[in-house]
């Protein structure tokens, strides 16, 4: 079997939505805890208004911080990589400011989402990107495209694939390296997946794309056995199944990256990461966010039958 990436979203995506604040001093243990689990690549932070998105105050102070600790040498961080979220313009020059060098950008596929998320039409939010694509190049700066809403919207209903296929090939065209199909309020079936996935592989290919489920009606797995069938191999998950989106009703946690890694080396399929120090951390983080989450596995623990694999 064949390895397979995971792209730790939960120090970012997954904590945009707790109702606690964490100190950046917090987040960079979290982010230090999972890189020492084997993870590697891990989305820190986002250079985003703390008046909108208060929990991501202090992402500067942060990112500074933890590249600092990367960049010494001395950190578990050494080995990872560390990006963050730029909403426009001026996040991305933020995110330089900070010494940044791997960044994202966030489109969507509803446009009643992209008015409510990013407060600009799809045809705006592409104005936008292109002139932080435009700032990222020429700082030397790799950029990562978040593409929302690819399965369904709260406030639209059903999604065209037609247009997901296109905005997909829009990125590419701007530049990113790489898109992250998202199910952002967690209504994809697999067979659904199968179809608008096989689109997109026949459209950029499989190893442009990257796939980021919400597990809201249980289905986030399925989906990415479907996604892996088809010869995807880099996967979005939040440790413990933090998170969700603000600006999505019924947007859940994203999928939890024990419950993703358990199956996944339970397929036999290598990720680097340590499952028993991904359970600790859960442990952490949950004193921290002050509730429980709801990875299963996280729960559950290890089965003492089982070898756990990397």
């Amino acid at each position: 079997m064949s390895k397979v990436t995971i792209v730790e979203v939960g120090a970012r995506d997954g904590l945009q939505n707790e109702k606690v604040l964490l100190s950046p001093e917090i987040r960079l243990e979290f982010a230090e805890k999972l890189a020492g689990a084997g993870i590697r690549k891990i989305e820190l932070g986002a250079f985003v208004s703390p008046q909108w998105v208060p929990q991501m105050r202090g992402s500067t102070e942060l990112m500074k911080m933890a590249l600092a600790r990367k960049t010494s040498g001395k950190s578990s961080l050494k080995d990872s990589e560390l990006s963050a979220l730029v909403p426009n313009l001026r996040g991305m020059q933020d995110a330089i400011d900070a010494g940044v060098k791997d960044v994202a950008i966030f489109a969507s596929a509803s446009e009643a989402f992209a008015k409510k998320n990013i407060n600009c039409s799809i045809e705006e939010s592409f104005g936008r990107f292109a002139k932080v694509m435009e700032l990222a190049k020429s700082n030397g700066s790799r950029v990562r495209g978040y593409l929302s809403m690819c399965f369904g919207c709260p406030f639209e209903g059903e999604v065209p694939e037609g247009r997901v296929v296109r905005l997909v090939k829009r990125l590419r065209d701007l530049g990113v390296y790489e898109v992250s199909i998202g199910d952002t309020i967690g209504v994809a079936n697999p067979m659904q997946v199968h179809r608008l996935v096989s689109k997109l592989i026949d459209a950029v290919g499989e190893d442009f794309l990257a796939m980021h489920f919400h597990d809201t009606r249980g289905t986030a797995l399925a989906n990415i056995h479907s996604s892996l069938q088809l010869g995807i191999r880099v996967f979005d998950s939040s440790l413990g199944g933090l998170g969700g989106c603000p600006y999505a009703p019924a947007a859940t946690g994203n999928v939890a990256t024990e419950d993703v890694v358990y199956m996944l080396h339970g397929m036999g399929y290598k990720t680097g990461i340590d499952l028993a120090q991904l359970i600790a951390i859960n442990q952490w983080i949950t004193e921290k966010v002050q509730h429980e989450l709801p990875s299963r596995v996280g729960r559950a623990g290890l089965p003492k039958l089982l070898p756990i694999g990397t």
